[in-house]
């Protein structure tokens, strides 16, 4: 028989008894000199059992609010891993990278300069040593950028093992999360790992794009450095 079962039995049989008293007579008797009052002992029956549903209710209550404090502090548990610091070591790895870029870096006055100088047009008042000192500085350039889009591509090649263990070191401590916030955490590491995936990605595209860039800039700047070489050795031919 479960609690529940027998706290019913027992109050049906309280009730009872209570019932057994109320049909028997009102008046007093006296059992070896002692006085039985069959109203009164129903009465402190029945408030008895009042009390006692009473404080079963009471216990049910204290019970319901324990489980949802249980609830609530599941609810409120941190998820015992973190990939935050994996995930933001691989993506300084990836800014040193695209820091060491050789000659032109990333850096808007540095490049207008370098244009300026060795990429807009040929020089008409320059030697003929400072014309080919420029074709080979553009060269060297032209060389260090892919070479930098080389490294940048390593890099994000070699993220990819850390990336798959994040993924499923994340993931298995999703499937055991036993809370909310449990959850919410698992579901922001994902994301941050998405963004790190996603930003290696923007840097190899940044990478290739300024390998490409310089050397399309170098042929046009040789293609113009070659009009001039070409002028200037008409102009002697014809002296």
């Amino acid at each position: 028989m479960t609690r529940f079962q027998l706290r019913r039995a027992m109050i049906a049989g309280v009730a009872m008894i209570a019932v057994a008293g109320v049909s028997a007579p009102a008046s007093a008797q006296f059992f070896g000199g002692i006085v039985y009052d069959p109203t009164s002992y129903a009465q402190n029956v029945l408030t008895a059992a009042r009390s006692l549903q009473q404080i079963n209710n009471q216990i049910q209550s204290l019970q319901n609010e324990a489980s949802s404090l249980i609830n609530q502090a599941r609810n409120l548990a941190s998820l015992p891993f973190s990939s935050l610091q994996q995930l933001q070591g691989q993506s300084q790895q990836t800014r040193q990278l695209l820091s060491q870029a050789q000659r032109i870096a990333y850096d808007v006055q540095q490049i207008d300069q370098a244009f300026t100088a060795r990429y807009r047009g040929a020089d008409l008042n320059a030697s003929d040593q400072t014309l080919i000192a420029n074709a080979k500085e553009r060269w060297e350039t032209s060389v260090g950028g892919f070479e930098d889009a080389l490294k940048v591509q390593a890099g994000v090649v070699g993220n990819l093992d850390g990336a798959q263990t994040a993924m499923a070191n994340i993931v298995g401590a999703s499937q055991s999360a036993t809370g909310a916030m449990q959850v919410a955490q698992a579901g922001n590491q994902l994301l941050a790992l998405q963004s790190q995936q996603i930003a290696d990605l923007t840097a190899l595209l940044a990478a290739q794009g300024r390998a490409q860039t310089l050397e399309a800039a170098r042929d046009a700047a040789t293609e113009a450095q070659g009009r001039e070489q070409f002028r200037r050795f008409m102009t002697r031919s014809g002296n």
